[in-house]
């Protein structure tokens, strides 16, 4: 039964107790909502929609970038942006943390100078010092803090990242933002006061189905106040679809783009292995044999991903090979064995 009863429950127990009946109220099945007067919402559902628009744009262009620096496919999306107390944020972060503070500096001179704090998960970085250095990026469920070296190497990850971002706010308010600092001691920093009311968005990170981490992007209200309303018109989402011709337009230039990326094609016809004492006795002329016959299929991969089997041969006296089939979806297995098979 609620602590407080209403004029009806009222009237109904007291008409039941008249008459003899027994008693019973029904509980007002009304939904509260609980409100903290201290820390009153600053924004609108609408001017945080606009928010996510905006980062949204800001995912894609952060997906393309690690997707070819780190030779994978990654996948980032906005899940939600929300409002809190500055050091409810600095308290969720962890002991051993990857944060770059982000310097944004309008270039109307009627906003302000602001800082913006973005968090990302300390086992992407170490992925991404994996792959960069040439690893398989298996190595990055570690718990230790980072070298100077591995310093040195995300400072200008997250500069690239930085870039993206202001990329992302020029379009409709322009700005330079710059990577001021990479901190890695969470309880050592203070951007804003503790009370101050900031916007987290956060982003959650997929990389090759192998490992997903968070990245938050932490926003000073108070700066926000200022400029929202840029933001809102320019990203709100349309009712109508754009023009096909003009779509058909964009496509054709994202593909003209892409197909003049540089892909390594290389041919294997087998691989064997041998010991490292036969390998110090060859000579020149020497014949080594191999586990296939010469008339065996080719092996090509495109940056080491199977994509087509060939033939040997030759064409005006250089070695060539002659394309047969296109391994769907890189299944090696089934295609490959198709192809020995009908040898």
């Amino acid at each position: 039964m609620p602590e407080q009863l209403s004029q009806s429950q009222i009237d109904a127990l007291l008409q039941k107790m008249s008459s003899g009946g027994e008693v019973d109220v029904q509980e007002d099945t009304h939904k509260v909502r609980e409100y903290d007067f201290k820390s009153p919402k600053k924004f609108t559902k609408e001017q945080l929609k606009s928010l996510d628009s905006l980062h949204e744009t800001f995912s894609r262009m952060l997906s393309s970038y690690f997707s070819g620096l780190l030779r994978t496919v990654c996948e980032i999306e906005v899940t939600q942006v929300t409002e809190e107390r500055y050091y409810e944020y600095n308290n969720a972060l962890s002991d051993m943390a990857l944060i770059g503070l982000v310097g944004v500096k309008p270039e109307n001179k009627k906003y302000d100078d602001t800082t913006m704090v973005i968090d990302l998960s300390t086992a992407i970085g170490f992925y991404i010092i994996d792959r960069v250095l040439g690893g398989p990026g298996t190595g990055f469920n570690l718990s230790r803090n980072y070298t100077e070296i591995e310093i040195s190497i995300l400072t200008s990850v997250f500069q690239k990242i930085v870039q993206r971002l202001q990329d992302a706010l020029s379009n409709r308010l322009p700005v330079t933002a710059t990577c001021d600092a990479l901190e890695t001691n969470a309880r050592l920093l203070q951007v804003y006061a503790p009370e101050d009311i900031v916007v987290i968005v956060m982003m959650n990170i997929k990389l090759s189905n192998r490992l997903e981490g968070p990245m938050n992007i932490c926003i000073s209200a108070e700066f926000l106040e200022k400029v929202i309303d840029t933001f809102s018109l320019r990203f709100a989402k349309p009712s109508k679809k754009q023009n096909r011709s003009e779509e058909e337009i964009k496509k054709r230039v994202i593909l003209e783009n892409v197909c003049e990326s540089d892909m390594e094609i290389r041919a294997v016809f087998d691989e064997f292995k041998l010991e490292l004492k036969d390998i110090m006795q060859l000579q020149l002329n020497d014949i080594i044999t191999l586990n296939k016959p010469i008339d065996s299929n080719v092996m090509v991969t495109v940056e080491k991903i199977p994509w087509f089997t060939a033939k040997l041969g030759e064409v005006k006296q250089r070695k060539a090979i002659k394309l047969q089939d296109i391994l769907i979806n890189g299944d090696e297995g089934a295609q490959w064995e198709k192809s020995e098979t009908s040898n």
